[in-house]
């Protein structure tokens, strides 16, 4: 369930980023097994609570991170990782998990599900509708992909005149 796999993502998150760069990321205290079996008390204000608080502990552990703390050494279950080594997991594990949130949640939404992003057969038109949004906004970062697009469809504005 969608439940089961908030809490196992705040458990996972609050073990591997509390003292982060200090003490290995599987925290003593963890019961990785009981992340996915739901108790009968947990409420949905609970788990969102526990998500909104471990996606907090990352940001803020990312945050408190300086370029010389990318190459020290963290470990994971005693497991030797640089700390970019040990994103990249982060980075993998999480996206593995918020993909099944946003399966699960596709599914039970049936013909209501409303997308995260472009819908199916609307690509084009919106890429379309960026590009003509950006010619209007010289200077406007463009959209990812659009850059030789633009160049092609938008010529080089003439130079300014100087008084």
């Amino acid at each position: 369930s969608i439940a089961i796999v908030v809490q196992h993502i705040s458990g996972n998150l609050r073990s591997r980023c509390t003292d982060f760069l200090t003490t290995d990321g599987e925290k003593a205290d963890r019961d990785r097994d009981r992340e996915f079996v739901l108790g009968h008390d947990a409420t949905r204000v609970e788990l969102l609570g526990q998500w909104a608080g471990a996606w907090d502990l990352l940001l803020g552990t990312m945050d408190g991170l300086s370029p010389a703390d990318v190459e020290r050494t963290v470990y994971i279950r005693a497991e030797p990782h640089s700390v970019g080594q040990a994103l990249n997991r982060h980075l993998g594990h999480l996206a593995y998990h918020v993909g099944q949130i946003v399966l699960l949640a596709r599914h039970w939404a049936g013909g209501e599900w409303r997308s995260l992003t472009i819908p199916r057969g609307q690509s084009r038109a919106f890429n379309q509708a960026e590009l003509e949004r950006q010619t209007l906004r010289p200077g406007a970062p463009l959209p990812q992909g659009a850059q030789a697009r633009a160049t092609i469809a938008a010529p080089a504005a003439p130079p300014a005149a100087s008084p």
